[in-house]
């Protein structure tokens, strides 16, 4: 990259007012060179204090920038903020996380030591309640994650997916921006783009960030159902998928629903479901012994809840967009023209 270069950090909110300035400060506190950062807050229209706590800050540090977000969801907030971006890197950071401090500068560093198009790290999550250290515990098994790579902290190397991410520039030029239809799944589908146009995405260790899981199992379901419509949203578009991983909880809910169905016809029901209740308890026993009984109860119940919220979204999603296909051509970045940008350095 020639040096160190000016990098754009992008952060979609709606509706953040008790979290916006805590974590702009946190950003601001990075150890990257002022002078070669902005942040640029794409605001959904937030009724809740948000942009006037923005404002505010932005006030304080030309390095903040506030734009519009009409489209609401979070890939639109993105595009808006590529859009505007000055950076030769940018860098997508959500409000719900914690960042080390390091954050921006590894990020940098794992781009140019990898070559990578787009880089991350593992999707660490961080508990404050009871049920948030339960699911932090069931997050932790192959049961809860399905061997994603992306939410290991141990895993270093090429995967199909990562957190967030830290993009070069010319990747929205070649690929296209993000799906502004997308309201989950806006960054697997974003990076499968990337896979399919021959480029790389990175995980490394080195990049640390943490995110703050859902706290009841109503939002944890909700939340589930929402990524499985988004999967199944993925799959109608590109006709493909990187793993078989997200359809599996499809599939397990369909194999579940069919032995209800037919329990009067075969004798396999009843010990097939108990062998899952069986392999699901002692998967919450071994992930959440240290929180004692009540952690691995809530662990065990929690499972299911993944599976089948997850399962019946992609079902839902399928069903919904063979009728209502509502993507089309990736709308790609502008190239920059060779003016100076707004840091005095040359585009």
């Amino acid at each position: 990259m020639g040096g160190l270069p000016v990098v754009t950090i992008a952060m979609p909110c709606l509706d953040e007012a008790r979290y916006i300035g805590p974590c702009l400060r946190s950003v601001l506190g990075q150890d990257y060179p002022p002078h070669l950062l902005e942040v640029i807050v794409a605001d959904g229209g937030s009724r809740d204090g948000t942009r006037e706590t923005v404002a505010h800050i932005a006030a304080e540090n030309p390095r903040v920038v506030l734009v519009d977000n009409p489209g609401r969801v979070q890939a639109a907030g993105m595009n808006e903020a590529i859009r505007r971006a000055s950076g030769d890197v940018i860098v997508r950071m959500d409000v719900h996380c914690a960042y080390a401090r390091d954050y921006v500068r590894k990020c940098v560093e794992v781009l140019e030591r990898t070559g990578a198009d787009n880089v991350g790290g593992a999707q660490r999550a961080r508990a404050e309640t009871g049920f948030q250290q339960a699911l932090c515990a069931a997050l932790e098994s192959p049961l809860g994650v399905g061997g994603a790579s992306y939410r290991s902290a141990l895993k270093e190397g090429l995967v199909d997916t990562v957190f967030l991410g830290a993009f070069r520039r010319r990747v929205f030029e070649e690929v296209g921006l993000y799906d502004p239809g997308a309201v989950t799944n806006e960054d697997a589908e974003l990076n499968q783009r990337i896979l399919a146009a021959g480029g790389r995405v990175y995980l490394s260790r080195e990049i640390v960030v943490h995110y703050y899981p859902r706290d009841s199992f109503r939002a944890l379901a909700r939340q589930y159902f929402r990524y499985g419509r988004g999967r199944a949203r993925t799959l109608l578009k590109h006709r493909t998928l990187p793993s078989i991983r997200p359809v599996i909880p499809a599939a397990m809910v369909a194999g579940g629903v069919a032995l209800l169905a037919t329990a009067h016809l075969q004798p396999f029901t009843p010990a097939l479901l108990g062998a899952y209740a069986a392999l699901t308890g002692l998967e919450a026993a071994r992930v959440g012994w240290r929180g004692g009984p009540t952690r691995i109860a809530a662990a065990w119940a929690i499972f299911p809840v993944l599976t089948v919220a997850h399962g019946l979204g992609f079902a839902a999603g399928l069903a919904h967009h063979l009728r209502h296909r509502d993507w089309g051509p990736p709308e790609r970045l502008a190239p920059r023209s060779p003016l100076t940008d707004r840091f005095g350095a040359a585009s």
